[in-house]
């Protein structure tokens, strides 16, 4: 059974009620509830952490490297900043899928820049909560690293 995990980075755990016209009515809780229900159906072991904190996503990260498969990441405002994020995806080396709600290139200049897409190994933006989605699907698929 492939493992998935899930990361949500800083301030998603106040969807719904954040900024609904860039980011949906949509709550974490409810993407979380849809992404368990994909991955049943998908045969896919997943856990799932949110966290408003850098070094608790990088521990996150580093520690997942002896059991996670594969990485779903929305890194949020850390996307822009992160480069220790970005050194601990590029230190495990396990395939890691960037998901963002909406499409950061559509926005402000300052979000264009992503210093995880260039270890990720693949991007999902802009289709609200289906992101999550589809990049669980792409999971569920990807081959993975040897050894």
């Amino acid at each position: 059974m492939r493992k998935v995990l899930v990361i949500h980075g800083p301030n998603l755990n106040l969807l719904g009620e954040r900024e609904p016209q860039v980011y949906g009515t949509t709550t974490l809780e409810e993407i979380n509830a849809d992404l368990k229900d994909a991955a049943g159906k998908l045969g896919i072991d997943m856990k799932i952490v949110q966290s408003n904190h850098e070094g608790e996503i990088v521990e996150t990260i580093q520690n997942a490297r002896n059991w996670a498969d594969v990485l779903v990441l929305n890194p949020a405002a850390y996307t822009h900043t992160s480069v220790a994020i970005r050194d601990a995806l590029s230190s495990v080396q396990i395939p890691a899928i960037e998901v963002h709600l909406s499409n950061i290139h559509a926005r402000e200049d300052f979000r264009h820049t992503s210093h995880v897409s260039p270890v990720a190994t693949g991007v999902i933006q802009g289709f609200g909560k289906m992101s999550y989605l589809l990049a669980l699907q792409a999971a569920a698929v990807l081959p993975l690293k040897k050894g």
